[in-house]
């Protein structure tokens, strides 16, 4: 997806990771102060794509843990900033983990809550994953919530959004928490954004992986290959890529269902392709039974990543990256609304 809106409003972002939610808020409209992240890979991409782009003009990328980062260093006054966003590490909450919420060391709410403490945003963007809003953590989000308020921020909306509703090829729902203060929240939606129009992995992966057989089109195969990968994955939507931790082992697409659910749409899940110009192997890349294996690239399409983005490090650190972003149209999606409130506060401001 484009960038609809003048680069107008600023914005800072923690926890970036390779840049996900930053895409879709500057096509948005919104434009970078500061984007930070612990992860070396993920800052090297994160510098890679926006020091070439002079969109981005202004962006610093700061390698940090920002349970020591002090917000001194960005040079704003509080009150300055327009937009504070971020994904907080999500294991405290998954239900993939332990779901130990609070107890969890990794959860990063309360350091964020004191950013918002620190730089008094207009407003505030924090994404996780859906089992944020089980019952179990009912107590923590109003917790959360009572916090917000008590710096002068008004909730408005905690949802899950499912990432297919936006445009991306993939099952991926995430909880979205928005708050403003009073004066701008009073223009916001209070609502979803509004959902788009759906896109198969089929449609979302035809030029990338047309190109890929094209490369090998002296073998008689490929034609058929592509062809019957076309077929299958025009059926739907993607199960949810996962980027795993460093603690496990290399890249793939997934538990054993997911692997099925790929199956289903002609793609192999046990294991990542090589980039065309790296192939070495064929026959694992693009011939194997169950289908090709996707290229770290196809699975940044999946996610709604623009193909011009670029992820560094070596294939199975570039894949976590992938796995681990938040997919750039819905970040958009919500980056819209905060935005036309903004438009709205200053519009009525000005009559």
């Amino acid at each position: 997806m484009a960038r609809v809106n003048e680069l107008k409003y600023t914005s800072v972002e923690i926890c970036a990771g390779a840049g996900g939610q930053a895409v879709g808020l500057h096509n948005a409209g919104f434009r970078h102060a500061a984007l930070i992240e612990i992860d070396r890979d993920a800052c090297q991409t994160l510098r890679d794509n926006t020091s070439r782009n002079p969109e981005w003009d202004g962006c610093t990328v700061i390698e940090a843990d920002l349970r020591l980062f002090d917000t001194a260093s960005l040079g704003l006054v509080p009150g300055e900033l327009d937009l504070l966003a971020g994904g907080v590490p999500c294991p405290p909450f998954s239900a993939a983990g332990k779901q130990l919420g609070r107890d969890d060391e990794r959860d990063l709410f309360p350091r964020m809550l004191d950013l918002v403490d620190e730089l008094s945003p207009k407003a505030v963007m924090i994404e996780n994953v859906r089992g944020l809003l089980d019952p179990k953590f009912a107590d923590y989000r109003q917790e959360i919530i009572k916090r917000l308020e008590s710096l002068g921020y008004e909730e408005c909306y905690w949802e899950v959004l499912e990432a297919k509703r936006y445009g991306v090829p993939q099952l991926r729902p995430r909880a979205v928490l928005v708050a403003m203060q009073p004066q701008y929240a009073r223009y916001f939606q209070h609502t979803k954004p509004e959902e788009r129009a759906e896109l198969t992995v089929g449609e979302a992966l035809h030029d990338s992986m047309r190109a890929r057989y094209d490369a090998v089109a002296d073998d008689p195969r490929a034609e058929n290959a592509f062809k019957k990968w076309y077929e299958k994955a025009l059926e739907g939507v993607a199960p949810t890529v996962v980027g795993g931790s460093k603690k496990h082992g290399g890249a793939d697409l997934g538990p054993t269902r997911a692997k099925r659910a790929w199956a289903d749409l002609g793609v192999c899940g046990l294991g990542v392709a090589n980039e065309p110009d790296e192939m070495k192997d064929a026959e694992r890349d693009l011939f194997a039974p169950a289908g090709p294996k996707l290229t770290v690239t196809q699975a940044a399409l999946i996610q709604g990543f623009p193909e011009d983005w670029q992820f560094s490090g070596r294939k199975t650190a570039a894949y976590r990256q992938v796995g681990n972003a938040f997919p750039p149209p819905v970040a958009q999606a919500v980056g819209e609304q905060v935005y036309a409130a903004f438009e709205a506060f200053e519009a009525a401001r000005e009559l």
